[in-house]
């Protein structure tokens, strides 16, 4: 007989239950689609998405609200009604059994009497960590999990890893031309790609909850670092500085804004403490770090972050800030935009100064995705965990 396997679970494949299966799957896929709506917006919870499901029909959609409340199953409860009774409730993330600043989510669904409940990843919070599975079953609700779980996995991995290594997701965000080149030898850089993909750029900026960038970048460009796509997301992106000094102009785009768009600055702790209280009253963060190469100890900043709360942070910057960050081992996704030009050897380098002294030596990544924007090319690279 052939067989279909799905994580632990095995199903003989009679039209009855290819059908299920396959059902299981396009609910579970729509349920993910839903999550990923919420990505950069929900720290410092994890986007998740829930769809309920009675006799066929969809009867409730749910995500993680803004901030990471409400979740995304008493959304969906909410909004099947007394219909979500005999229904099942497909979860991108295992359903929290601990009280927080809201219910348990298991408890919302054994009170609105679902009959199952499927899920693609466990949680790794200890608080979960399979207690919930626990927690329904032990109510009398049929539990299915590790449906998809890779794709969910791959979309949670700032949560992940915030929690079991204690800092966030880094992608590095590199636009150059083909030969690797940032900027002409005389530091000439706008633009180097099309109108398409400095697009995409701020479409990468609001799927991350924080932009970070050097304090050279912060004095040669005055960027203002936000999401200047109209509708994209509903919330403010955290936009993060690495200024050891807080070398960044006072009268600045970043500190202009400070009031109203969230500016953390991650410093040296021996920084003047006028500056630091002049850039706080402007309504800025500040965060004291220990030394490091950068001037701050760049591990202990992504730590900082995470325990602020982020989970998913886009690295921008010169080759400098690239360099650094791959040399400390912090760069878990490329997105790398690539203009179809080459400037030769007397353009700046998208990475500088790795010091790599052996092909073996080199930091390697896996390609992930690569889309066409217009005449520029968006490759997605990750490494494996």
């Amino acid at each position: 007989m052939h067989c279909v396997f799905w994580g632990r679970y095995q199903y003989a494949t009679d039209l009855l239950v290819t059908n299920s299966v396959t059902n299981d799957l396009n609910h579970m896929r729509a349920a993910l689609a839903l999550a990923r709506r919420g990505l950069g917006t929900t720290w410092p919870n994890p986007s998740v998405g829930c769809v309920l499901v009675r006799d066929g029909r969809v009867i409730g959609r749910g995500s993680t609200g803004l901030g990471g409340r409400p979740h995304a199953e008493p959304t969906a409860l909410s909004m099947a009604g007394d219909s979500a009774r005999g229904a099942t409730a497909y979860v991108t993330l295992e359903p929290c059994c601990h009280w927080g600043h809201t219910p348990p989510c298991t408890e919302a669904l054994i009170q609105a009497k679902v009959a199952r409940v499927v899920i693609a990843t466990l949680d790794p919070d200890k608080r979960v960590d399979g207690l919930g599975v626990a927690r329904l079953r032990e109510a009398g609700i049929n539990v299915e999990y590790r449906l998809l779980q890779d794709d969910a996995r791959d979309d949670l991995q700032g949560f992940f890893l915030r929690i079991n290594e204690k800092r966030p997701l880094i992608t590095l965000k590199l636009a150059s031309t083909l030969d690797g080149k940032i900027a002409t030898g005389t530091g000439k850089s706008q633009w180097i790609t099309g109108p398409e993909a400095r697009r995409m750029a701020h479409v990468l900026r609001g799927r991350n909850d924080a932009v970070l960038i050097g304090v050279g970048t912060a004095i040669a460009d005055n960027p203002e670092l936000t999401c200047r796509i109209v509708g994209f997301r509903e919330s403010q992106i955290v936009r993060v500085v690495a200024d050891s000094f807080l070398r960044t102009p006072l009268t600045s785009n970043l500190a202009r804004t400070a009031g109203n768009t969230p500016l953390w600055f991650l410093i040296c702790r021996r920084t003047d403490p006028s500056r630091r209280d002049a850039f706080i009253k402007l309504g800025a963060t500040v965060i004291e770090i220990e030394s490091g190469e950068m001037g701050i100890n760049l591990i202990d900043g992504v730590k900082a972050l995470a325990l602020a709360g982020l989970t998913r942070v886009l690295v921008e910057g010169g080759g400098h800030m690239a360099a650094s960050f791959i040399r400390a081992d912090l760069v878990d996704r490329i997105a790398w935009l690539h203009a179809p030009a080459v400037m030769g050897g007397d353009g700046w380098p998208s990475v500088q100064g790795l010091g790599i002294p052996r092909l073996a030596m080199m930091p390697r990544f896996i390609p992930h995705r690569v889309t066409s924007l217009g005449p520029d090319t968006l490759t997605e690279f990750k490494r494996l965990f």
